[in-house]
């Protein structure tokens, strides 16, 4: 039996260096075969997954020989965490490996919406020439507002900050003296950051204190043309308020990566057909050729540091 398996895609360098040592079973859709997950995870040591594999209290039943699980990313929310520490099943996230990848995925998002002309390919392609409602915003001068100030947030206040955005950060848990607010201002009302901004970018995990942090009542204090956008987590966005804001034209854009239900159902995206103003993507802002090759060596190396204890 495997001591490492991989439920999900990562860079096949990394997989192949581990199986010099151990023995590994990587197959990146196992995480839609739970039952051969649960059967290959009775004498693993490690398991590798992204965000879409739950480690559950039961999944760790099915693995008594357990001792970590690297996670290809930062998000947490799909590992029980209390569970794992019951255990003693140290969880290992790639802290900063995909912050550039997210970060420019936020500031190209953000551009995509203000600017307005990169969603008339089908008028054009029909003979119209829709110029006056293609005329959009330049970035430079505008307001960023960050909704938490870690690592990705901080990548993406930097870019902002080269395309002349005036950066504002909202997030209690950063101490007032900590270095980073430096060229930032430090916002103490969540109120006041969303009536301010022309940019809304979410930098939350998804908790029972961010869950549906964006609400109706949130989108009501953001200017009409304000643009919002969430590559953290799918549920801090009350996706039915956020729809409804969109087509009544009290929210400029938005760019959704993750959704409260990944992959979406059908149900889940009629929600979205034909709103206006809204880029979608399949929780990919994390992932690009480099950032995979980061996110891939920086997880095995932890998973082999522990296993090396």
């Amino acid at each position: 039996m495997p001591n490492i398996v991989i439920s999900e895609f990562m860079d096949e360098s990394s997989v192949n260096s581990a199986a010099q040592k151990y023995e590994v079973h990587y197959d990146p859709d196992l995480v839609d075969k739970p039952e051969e997950l649960k059967s290959l995870l009775a004498r693993a040591q490690a398991l590798i997954v992204r965000n879409r594999t739950r480690v559950t209290q039961e999944l760790l039943n099915a693995a008594p020989q357990l001792r970590v699980v690297g996670r290809l990313g930062v998000g947490l929310d799909n590992i029980d965490l209390h569970a794992c520490k019951d255990r003693k099943v140290q969880v290992c996230p790639a802290t900063g490996a995909n912050d550039a990848a997210v970060a420019e995925w936020v500031i190209i998002t953000a551009m995509m919406l203000l600017r307005r002309a990169f969603t008339a390919k089908e008028e054009c392609l029909a003979g119209m020439w829709p110029r006056g409602k293609s005329m959009g915003n330049e970035s430079g001068g505008k307001t960023m507002g960050l909704i938490g100030f870690g690592g990705i947030a901080r990548a993406t206040a930097e870019r902002a900050r080269c395309l002349g955005m005036l950066v504002i950060a909202y997030d209690p848990y950063v101490a007032d003296d900590d270095p980073a607010w430096v060229n930032i201002e430090k916002i103490k009302n969540l109120s006041e950051l969303l009536e301010r901004s022309d940019i809304v970018s979410l930098h939350v995990p998804l908790t029972d204190e961010t869950r549906h942090l964006i609400d109706a009542s949130a989108l009501s204090h953001m200017k009409p043309d304000t643009v919002l956008i969430n590559a953290a987590r799918g549920g801090i966005v009350d996706e039915t308020a956020l729809v409804e804001a969109l087509t009544q034209k009290r929210l400029g854009g938005c760019a959704l990566d993750v959704f409260k239900t990944e992959p979406l159902t059908p149900e889940a995206a009629g929600l979205f057909r034909d709103v206006p103003n809204l880029v979608l993507t399949p929780h990919i802002a994390g992932v690009t050729v480099e950032s995979n090759r980061r996110v891939s060596q920086v997880t095995m190396d932890n998973v082999r540091r522990i296993l090396e204890e």
